[in-house]
């Protein structure tokens, strides 16, 4: 593309806010694209590290609950019991802050949106007030 400030005129003021646009359009796209692309990255990583910590718990559980019915033969059933309800107040706890955390997440593209209202609000300064300074 021709550089758009060798126009004069209209043409020229034409050519060089299409120009602008569209480096301001670009820009913004690849600031999405990075932030995609960091939430797809954080997003594997934390589904990662949670299957794994399922399957750790999970497994040691059980060895723990085996463990306790051997060692506690004559009591198994209360052993089981109990490690079956203290199995069951801990999904539950963790249930909740699963809530929790759902509740608090910020907006995937918080920082793209931020940068679209203050080209807004700079075009909008632009094109009612002339030139602004900053």
């Amino acid at each position: 593309m021709a550089n758009p400030s060798s126009d004069t005129g209209a043409w020229g003021a034409t050519r060089a806010t299409v120009f602008t646009l569209l480096s301001i359009g670009q820009t913004r796209l690849e600031l999405l694209g990075n932030e995609l692309e960091v939430a797809r990255i954080n997003a594997m990583r934390q589904l990662m590290l949670a299957q794994a910590l399922l399957f750790c718990v999970g497994l040691g559980i059980v060895l723990t609950v085996s463990a306790l019915a051997l060692l506690f033969w004559e009591q198994r059933l209360l052993v089981i019991g109990i490690a079956g309800g203290l199995c069951w107040a801990l999904a539950l706890f963790c249930y909740r802050g699963l809530l929790q955390g759902a509740k608090n997440t910020e907006p995937l593209f918080n920082t793209s949106l931020a940068e679209l209202q203050e080209d807004l609000r700079q075009l909008k300064a632009a094109s009612h007030h002339g030139p602004t300074s900053g």
